[in-house]
């Protein structure tokens, strides 16, 4: 063999490795991951995939969904919002297509407009009539767009620093534009979470500034269960989609949205701007309040404002 050849092959097996080792720390993440953090509800077959959701509150009580946003889950509104709305409220608390415990047969479902569809189908089956949706972040865009697919059905919006238009700049979230399903998987399972792991601490000031993350946001908010490659395939497709999801949803707002409801974005949030996803929302309806000194995750900083919020918002306007 010569010497050259000698070095191709090394030049080979040292990425080999790289990914190998890579694979395997992917694997142990994730299991660590969902043993810290399991399956707290039930499962409910769609078509499409699968959902996994919670219940809290009286059944005959006015139905509220929660809808998390971005590499988000469930545990995003059980840690401290869900409860105070359990008194007065059917709560149901879900994990969205692809996230958390739920399923996603195919990363295209992924759009705003089949996770809106996806979502109604499981509310369909749960006899969930006419609810108020609590959407969060890209979670506010999706029940924009069950609102504006089929309005007849909802009753209310109750939004959460909504995503509801364009977003020049994907900011802390642009490493999870891949537009190919393949790539897509392949970086899941081999440099996506040793990377999530070592940049998890600055990613999360980020998302939560002005406030500190909770200390206990990987178990008790289910944060954890962003270590593993399901949920980086889940995250990308969504961040890969919702852009062209929103910019064709935007337009729509004019003349198809009917369904009332509030907007409530902190003044400090470094995610999304305020007045380009709240107070533009005003001239179609939803009215638009903003809660000085907090950024972005309201449903964990602020849960006792957005309780008040989503209170007022069903006695007022929905």
């Amino acid at each position: 063999m010569t010497v050259i050849n000698s070095l191709a092959l090394a030049g080979l097996a040292l990425p080999a490795a790289f990914l190998s080792a890579s694979h395997l720390k992917t694997r142990r993440l994730a299991r660590r991951a969902e043993t810290l953090v399991p399956p707290v509800g039930q499962l409910q077959m769609i078509p499409g995939g699968s959902i996994h959701y919670v219940e809290m509150g009286p059944r005959e009580a006015p139905p509220l969904v929660l809808i998390h946003g971005l590499s988000g889950q469930l545990q995003h509104f059980t840690y401290a919002l869900a409860e105070l709305l359990a008194p007065d409220f059917r709560v149901i608390i879900l994990d969205r297509p692809g996230c958390g415990y739920s399923t996603l047969n195919q990363d295209h479902l992924a759009t705003l407009s089949e996770q809106a569809r996806m979502i109604q189908s499981f509310l369909d089956l749960r006899s969930v009539d006419q609810p108020i949706l609590c959407g969060h972040s890209l979670g506010g865009a999706i029940a924009l767009a069950m609102a504006l697919n089929a309005p007849q059905k909802i009753r209310g919006l109750a939004l959460l620093a909504p995503l509801t238009h364009p977003v020049a700049d994907a900011g802390s979230f642009r490493g999870l534009i891949i537009h190919s399903p393949f790539m897509r998987r392949l970086i899941a399972q081999t440099v996506a979470i040793p990377a999530a792991q070592r940049t998890a601490a600055e990613v999360l000031q980020q998302i939560f500034a002005p406030s500190a993350c909770p200390e206990d946001f990987l178990i008790q908010a289910g944060g954890a269960l962003g270590l593993r490659p399901k949920s980086f395939v889940a995250a990308s497709a969504d961040a890969t989609l919702a852009s062209a999801g929103i910019g064709e949803q935007s337009p729509r707002y004019a003349s198809e949205l009917k369904t009332p409801g509030a907007i409530l974005f902190g003044s400090q949030d470094a995610v999304l701007d305020a007045k380009t996803n709240g107070n533009a929302m005003e001239q179609y309806g939803l009215h638009c309040e903003t809660e000085p000194n907090q950024g972005h995750m309201l449903p964990i900083t602020a849960p006792a404002r957005c309780n008040q919020f989503i209170r007022d918002t069903v006695d007022s306007r929905c």
